[in-house]
C-alpha cells in the first residue's frame, strides 16, 4: 500500500493573485473556497482539487519549463471530450491565455488533451480520458 493517498492541493505562485483567481473562476468554473489575506493566498477548487494561489513578491519572473526545477505543468481532468472542447472555446479568445496546442489525441486509447499557459505563464493541461 502506498504511503500517500493522492494530492491534497497544489500551490501556484502567481504575479497577480486577483487575476489568477478570476481566471480559475471565470475560465475553468472553479469556486473561491477560502484564503489568507495576510499571506496573501487565495484557495480555489473545482470540487475535486484545491489550488492555493500565492502572490509572488516583486520582482518575479515566470517559470521556464526548460531552465528551472519545479512544477512543469498542472493537469486537470475533464469530465468529457465535449467539456474539453467547450473549455478550449472559452480559453482561446482570452487575453490572459496562451494556447500551446488545441485539443488533440493523447496516445492510442481515445484520450484527448490540450496545454496552455494562463496568468503568470503557469502551464496547465486539460485531459479527458474515456472510461
Amino acid at each position: 500500500m502506498p504511503a500517500t493517498q493522492g494530492i491534497h492541493h497544489v500551490g501556484l505562485t502567481v504575479l497577480d493573485i486577483e487575476s489568477a483567481r478570476d481566471f480559475f473562476v471565470e475560465a475553468l468554473d472553479f469556486e473561491v473556497v477560502g484564503g489568507r489575506p495576510e499571506y496573501p493566498a487565495i484557495f480555489v477548487s473545482d470540487g475535486a482539487v484545491w489550488i492555493t494561489l500565492w502572490a509572488a513578491d516583486p520582482p518575479a519572473q515566470a517559470f521556464d519549463r526548460r531552465r528551472c526545477i519545479g512544477l512543469h505543468h498542472l493537469a486537470l481532468s475533464m469530465p468529457s471530450s465535449a467539456a474539453l472542447d467547450a473549455a478550449y472555446a472559452r480559453l482561446r479568445d482570452r487575453e490572459d491565455v496562451r494556447i500551446e496546442f488545441a485539443p488533440e489525441p493523447l496516445g492510442d486509447a481515445g484520450a484527448r488533451h490540450m496545454i496552455f499557459a494562463g496568468p503568470s505563464g503557469v502551464r496547465l493541461e486539460l485531459v479527458w480520458i474515456p472510461a
